[in-house]
């Protein structure tokens, strides 16, 4: 059984506001290098996901707490960043929408609830389920990782300790062993900064190979608010040469920057 490591640090009622801050901060700076050592295992987990992406599969992602709820926000980002539906990247959390911002008591403890969760988007062995975990330990992910590989599903997971149950029950666990938190136990420090530059890197390395990013730019994102209709209309511009009129034109007609730019008549066909 996995137990919890106590805090480097101690007496932190004691501990003056910059001293908290500052310690908080150098805890926070062995996170990069965590995910650094991760690296190779991510890398496979990805290769893996784009593999059954292109063929029609989807992504999902499981969870409780925060863990749960860091996946929902990786997911819920995609859309509007790379213009894809929102079915493509989904995320779960135990308890259901309304854990989103409560706890809902005793949610992770189901092992059987995540595929339960899981057959309301009709999934099958095309798709992917990562489970995310800090502990390794959530029932909850494990039963659905289990489920989901026995079902022919491609299987990673998101952990924060080594050798764990759910990182046993997926094919392709990504470990990231981020030592003790600044307050032992809290999970949604060093670990829920790791899971989420993990889910980072995952996410974006997935949509660049899928083809969703041309050179650095995001020209398949969705122009849900003024900022990002002068950020695309600047994108046309530099890629075309048209005025700004002529850009806001041909977005307000095709809706992002990609279609835009092909449709500008300057014979881009690379995009």
């Amino acid at each position: 059984m996995i137990t919890e490591n106590s805090s480097h640090y101690d007496n932190l009622e004691k501990m003056t506001v910059h001293e908290l801050l500052t310690n908080i901060n150098n805890e926070d700076k062995t996170v990069p290098l965590a995910v650094e050592k991760a690296i190779p295992q991510i890398e496979t987990l990805v290769t893996e996901i784009v593999k059954r992406m292109r063929e029609g599969g989807r992504l999902f992602y499981i969870g409780a707490g925060t863990s749960g709820r860091l996946g929902i926000v990786d997911a819920s980002e995609c859309p509007p960043t790379y213009g894809v539906s929102p079915d493509l990247v989904v995320g779960l959390i135990a308890g259901g929408d309304r854990a989103i911002r409560s706890a809902v008591e005793h949610a992770e403890d189901d092992p059987e609830q995540a595929w339960k969760d899981l057959q309301l988007y009709h999934i099958d062995a095309t798709d992917t389920l990562i489970g995310i975990a800090a502990s390794g330990r959530t029932p909850y992910v494990i039963g659905g990782l289990q489920q989901a590989r026995e079902a022919g599903l491609l299987t990673g997971c998101i952990v924060c300790n080594p050798g764990s149950a759910v990182a046993q029950a997926a094919e392709f666990p990504v470990e990231v062993v981020v030592g003790p938190e600044f307050v032992t136990g809290s999970t949604r420090m060093k670990s829920g900064t790791a899971q989420k530059l993990v889910l980072n890197m995952i996410s974006t390395s997935v949509m660049i190979q899928l083809g969703r990013v041309k050179g650095n730019k995001m020209v398949d994102m969705q122009l849900t608010n003024h900022k990002l209709k002068i950020r695309a209309a600047n994108m046309v511009m530099s890629e075309t040469g048209v005025s700004r009129e002529r850009a806001e034109e041909l977005l307000a007609k095709f809706g992002n920057v990609r279609s835009a730019i092909l449709n500008s008549g300057l014979n881009l066909d690379e995009y």
